[in-house]
């Protein structure tokens, strides 16, 4: 499988989680999907070098852990 084609099905799963924590009504259970998608879409966004999304995604997963400590 090429490089690129790996990325894609990461940053496709990351959408898939986050989507998932969406529909979740459980607040830590929606947290986590949010954080593991917000990982894979950083993996994705670092693969093709796009600041603007790499910027996006690290303020997405941070604010989602505060908001995972904060609600602990």
């Amino acid at each position: 499988m090429p490089p690129t084609m790996l990325f894609k099905i990461i940053g496709g799963i990351g959408i898939l989680l986050i989507s998932a924590g969406i529909l979740s009504n459980k607040k830590p259970q929606e947290n986590i999907y949010h954080i593991l998608g917000g990982l894979c879409l950083m993996t994705y966004s670092i693969f093709i070098n796009d600041p603007i999304f790499i910027m996006l995604q690290g303020i997405f997963i941070l604010v989602t852990v505060y908001d995972l400590i904060k609600n602990k």
